[in-house]
This record gives C-alpha cells, sequence and structure tokens, in this order.
C-alpha cells in the first residue's frame, strides 16, 4: 500500500511517501496546499493520506483530501494511536509530538524511549517499555533562545546560530552563541542522566531541523532519524487503516 503523510510545522511543509513501512520519497515545502497535493498524487497515486497540521487545520486541504483519498486521516485527539496516552490533556499534545513517539515506538518497540524533537521548540517526550506515554517537556528552540537575548536587552545582537562552539566565549557574539547551543546540550544530557537513574536501559531518539548544531556534542549515545516525525505518521496511519 503506498501511503502519504504530510507534516504541517511551524514554518514549513515536509511530507513522505511510503510504499508500506519503507520510506521511498520525501521533500520538504514553503508553501503547501491542493495544487502540491494533487501533484504528489498525480506522481504516486498513494492509496491512503494522513495529514497533521500543529497550527490549525486547512479546511480547503482537508476536504479536497478526504474527497480523493480512499483512506484519509486528520490526525486529531481522537485519533487511534499504537500506544496508550496517559497525558491528562490529550487535546492539547502537540501531533508533531504524537507521531514522534509513534515514529520512535515503531523503531525500538518495548523499549524504554526518551525522543527529542528539535525544532522550532524542543520538546522531550517519554514512552516506557509498556508502550505507555508518560509525558514530556517544551522548551524553547535555538532560533527562539537567540532571538530573546536580542529581544528583551538593549544591547545584545541577533546572533546567528553556528554548530561550532568553544566552552567559553571571548567576545559577545561567541558568549551568546556558546550559552545557547551549550545550554541547550547540557539541557539534553540532563535530561538523559536523570531519565536513566530511573531506566537504566533508556534509549534516546533526536529529530528536528535543529539537530546538526549539537548532536555530536553530546556524551550519550543517540539514534538520529531526521524523518521521524514522518515515519510516525505513517505507523498512526497503517494503524488505523
Amino acid at each position: 500500500m503506498i501511503n502519504l503523510c504530510v507534516d504541517q510545522g511551524n514554518s514549513s511543509t515536509k511530507v513522505g511517501i511510503f510504499n508500506n513501512a519503507e520510506l521511498i520519497y520525501t521533500h520538504g515545502f514553503a508553501k503547501f496546499g491542493i495544487v502540491e497535493l494533487k501533484k504528489l498524487k498525480d506522481d504516486f497515486n498513494p492509496e491512503s493520506c494522513i495529514l497533521s497540521n500543529v497550527v490549525g487545520l486547512d479546511h480547503e486541504l482537508y476536504s479536497y483530501s478526504a474527497a480523493v483519498f480512499p483512506k484519509f486521516i486528520a490526525l486529531d485527539q481522537n485519533t487511534k494511536l499504537p500506544f496508550i496516552n496517559s497525558y491528562k490533556t490529550p487535546e492539547t499534545l502537540g501531533k508533531d509530538r504524537l507521531a514522534v513517539i509513534a515514529g520512535a515506538c515503531f523503531l525500538k518497540p518495548n523499549a524504554n524511549l526518551l525522543v527529542i524533537d528539535a525544532g522550532t521548540a524542543i520538546t522531550y517526550d517519554f514512552i516506557d517499555a509498556n508502550g505507555i506515554y508518560r509525558g514530556g517537556n517544551i522548551a524553547p528552540g535555538v532560533d527562539m533562545r537567540l532571538k530573546s537575548l536580542n529581544v528583551f536587552t538593549k544591547k545584545l545582537p541577533l546572533v546567528e546560530p553556528e554548530s561550532e562552539t568553544t566552552l567559553l566565549g571571548t567576545d559577545t557574539k561567541s558568549a551568546i552563541l556558546n550559552g545557547v547551543i551549550n545550554g541547550i546540550v547540557y539541557e539534553i544530557n540532563g535530561y538523559i542522566d536523570e531519565l536513566k537513574t530511573y531506566h537504566a536501559d533508556l534509549l534516546v531518539f533526536l529529530t528536528g531541523g535543529s539537530i546538526f548544531y549539537f548532536y555530536t556534542k553530546l556524551k550519550s549515545p543517540i539514534f538520529v532519524d531526521k524523518n521521524l516525525v514522518l515515519t510516525g505518521l505513517n505507523r498512526i496511519l497503517r494503524f488505523n487503516v
């Protein structure tokens, strides 16, 4: 079965075409609508489609998708999930977080998993070996931290993110960059260390658009998967259809 997975994020849209569980095509779009969706349908002829939008449902795109795909899902809090969700307010749990959790436990079933998605925000989500999602946290991402230092101070400049850092800065630019990037590294390592005190066999997944700034600096072995959201969307789609 050919599946189309559409992940509409805060700043862009990423799509994946799957042949059952195998990702055979992926592409990113700055703008995504009916024209782009129609071309994907013409090119790959998918039978099923799942649409995830973290900023609010595009009703025109939803209506078109529901009409042209025999099996169509718009991911929301009522969608059946391949894991147990113990979040107290499931209606507020981000769709991207649902997807990365589903993707991680599909790739590493029956394991204690910490899933870190480093995008506009950085999310930390934990699912245990019994397939029960226990919760997670949300923190500002790289760009948000850099911009906040510029916006909420009178003299600090806006610094562009870079992956190369040192322990201590020798000027204002390097001090800001080191503070943000190293701070995220220490934050991630802290979560990993703390969870390992409870789950020594913890496995860690890292995904998201900002991973290349810091994944080589982490002290714990991790699984880096830039397509984890798409993998999870496909898992949810297959679970339902």
